[in-house]
Order: structure tokens, then sequence, then C-alpha cells
């Protein structure tokens, strides 16, 4: 038995996968479905280590994005996707999946492509509030269609569609049970800002924090999540705002070891900091349901131009529900940034509603829903004695 994962190479399709996939061996191994492989269909495999963990085996495709500005790959990107999806026909029919299970993006494409041609059952996920193309085609012949949001039901056949929330990794919600200051070097008598752009950073939040350094390590101390790819030149940044020197240590700003530098957060220091930090800045993303799974009041800045705008929609979605702020990137400014963080930190009252709001957003069985559907779909797609043995 096989079963296939698909979807973008970006965190916020890859780290849900990886949550469903511990899910589902977990209840694979209850169900004494033993003899089944997992894999995942990508352009790239993001993070090789929890693929190797999860028994994942990555196969690699080629497909190419549609973006919504222009771009000359716009013209080329289309072939990519012609030439992936033929690659991939090949080998969905030499490994011919019992079950394939998509979160989205242009990456899927190829791989839902090639399940509908051979008829193999799908699955698919929606993160937003608005699916993006591949998971829209896809819900009109898709067995089971999960959501995060109640926004995205109208987009979706209503007799196949659940709304289970966004799979969260078992290790960012299970307490570390460390002492969190201590381990991340803070003091826990001062609120604690955790600045989050996803794995891969975004530049536009990580210029106003920096530029806002100098004001919040007055009040503040900053755990900066800044992507690998911009923690040199936040680091360069800060050490010059801060008077740090190349060290890092101390020179001529007091408070300038509050200012906490991170490329990455793994699973645990991201559990950590999730324990310690009195507000959260973070795009508007799957983030959403791992900051309300923490409970932790949130200012969102979503992307401005995304397809159907679901950055947008995802936060004011939760905005609604009572458990952020949310800052349009065409207002974004220092002053307006600071102002709402002050606000929100300095206003007890109003982060403990927040909380509240957040615990009731939350949906932290998403995974196990979804590896329960997938089991379902696979037990009905076996012939009966198969299962019985």
């Amino acid at each position: 038995m096989k079963i296939i994962f698909t979807g973008g190479g970006t965190g916020g399709h890859f780290y849900p996968i990886i949550a469903v996939a511990q899910k589902l061996n977990a209840l694979l191994l209850r169900e004494n479905l033993l003899d089944v492989k997992l894999f995942y269909m990508s352009t790239e495999p993001y993070n090789q280590e929890l693929l190797e963990m999860n028994n994942i085996t990555f196969k690699k495709v080629t497909a190419g994005k549609l973006r919504v500005y222009f771009s000359f790959l716009n013209f080329i990107d289309p072939f990519k996707t012609v030439w992936g999806t033929i690659k991939v026909l090949f080998q969905m029919f030499i490994l011919f999946p019992d079950v394939v299970f998509s979160k989205g993006g242009f990456a899927s494409m190829p791989a839902l492509i090639a399940a509908r041609f051979f008829r193999i059952p799908v699955i698919i996920h929606e993160s937003d509030s608005a699916p993006g193309r591949a998971n829209a085609w896809a819900g009109k012949f898709a067995e089971k269609i999960a959501i995060s949001y109640p926004e995205a039901a109208q987009y979706f056949p209503e007799g196949r569609t659940a709304l289970t929330g966004n799979p969260i990794r078992e290790d960012l919600i299970t307490p570390s049970g460390k002492d969190a200051f201590k381990e991340l070097g803070l003091d826990p008598n001062i609120p604690v800002l955790l600045v989050l752009g996803g794995s891969l950073g975004a530049q536009k939040i990580n210029e106003q924090i920096v530029t806002l350094a100098p004001r919040l390590v007055e009040k503040y101390q900053v755990i900066h999540q800044t992507g690998l790819q911009n923690q040199a030149e936040v680091e360069l940044l800060i050490d010059g705002l801060l008077n740090r020197g190349v060290s890092g240590s101390a020179n001529d700003n007091p408070n300038a070891g509050r200012y906490h530098i991170h490329g990455y957060l793994d699973g645990e220091k991201m559990r950590m900091a999730s324990e310690v930090a009195t507000v959260v800045i973070s795009r508007a993303g799957s983030a959403i349901f791992e900051i309300a799974a923490w409970n932790i009041p949130a200012i969102l800045i979503p992307i401005a131009e995304t397809n159907g705008d679901h950055q947008r929609k995802n936060a004011f979605s939760y905005m609604r529900a009572g458990g952020a702020i949310v800052i349009e990137e065409a207002n974004l400014a220092p002053n307006l940034l600071f102002t709402e963080i002050d606000g929100l930190i300095l206003d007890e009252p109003r982060r403990l509603a927040m909380k509240e709001s957040a615990k009731a957003f939350a949906k932290t069985d998403a995974a196990e829903k979804i590896a329960e559907q997938i089991v379902e779909v696979l037990i009905k797609h076996l012939p009966q004695k198969t299962y019985e043995q």
C-alpha cells in the first residue's frame, strides 16, 4: 500500500503534511496496517531530515509557478508544468498509490493531474480562507476536502467538505518541560515580543522591526526569527543600531542584550519561544493556527500580493474571531507598528480577551482528523480480505 503527499515547496504546505504524516504513522500502526509506504512529491524536499524521521520518501517533480505579478517566467513555467506532468504520469503508474493527499500549491499540480488520470482517490486540505488554483480545481473531484476557515466552505461541494482547522506538528504544541526563559537567555520579568516571518523570513517585517530595535529594547525583549537568508544582514544592522559590536556583546546600549536574532527556530526552540512570548508578530499564512494554539495575542501583517488575496482574508478572519490585530502592508510604518506593539503589551485585559479568543479558534486535532480520513479512504479502496489480514 502506498500514500502520496504533495504540495508546494513552502513551509505553509510542508509542515502541515509532516503533522498529518506523524498522526498517520501512529494510526496505521494502531489499525495494524503495517506495510504502507509514504511518498512526498514536490519540487524540493524542503526538510529532508523531517521526511526521513517520518519514513517519507521524496520524489522530485518539475512544476512551474503562475505568478500574480508580471514576469517573463510566466511564459516559461507552464511548459515546465506540462513536462513535469508527463514525468509524473510515468512515476504515478509505477507507484500507483492507493491515496493522494494534497496541500495545494503549484508543485502539487502534476501529481493531482496524474491522480485524476488514473482515478486514484484524492484528499485535499486548504489552509487559507480562499483556495489557490490547484485546490480549487482538485476540489471538483476530491473524495474528501478539509478546510481551515469556515469562509472556504463556499468554494467546495458541501457533502465532501469538513472544517478541520490546519494541521500542526506535535512538537510545536507539546509543552517543552523546560525553563524556556533560562534556555533562551531571557529575563522573566520583561515582556517578550516574538517576531516570525516564516522559515524564509519576511523582508518588510524585518526592516520595520530592525528600525524599531533601539526603542523596543528600552522596554521589551525581542526574539526575531529573520529567515536564514536574512540573518547575516539583520545581525549587521542590529549590531550597528544597538552598538553591540561584531561579537554581539553590549557596548554603548545597556539593553542591547535584549535583542535575540535567530535565522530559524526549530521545533523545540519555537515551542519555548511560544511559552515566553507576550505578543507575536507574523505573516498571515498557516502560522495563524500555531499562534492560536499557543494562545498568544498577535499582530498580523499579511502579504499584500498573493493569489486570491488569501493572506489578507486569513488575517481578517482571525481578527474577527478576536485573536489578532491586523496591519495591512500598505499602512505598515515604524511608528504605527510600535504604537500597536506598545498598546497591546501594556493592555493586559485586552491580551487576556485575545488569548481566550485564540483558544476558541484553535483546532489542535486537525492532523488527526485528516489522518483518519486518509485511512478511511485507504481501507475503502482495499479488498476487504487484505484489510482483515
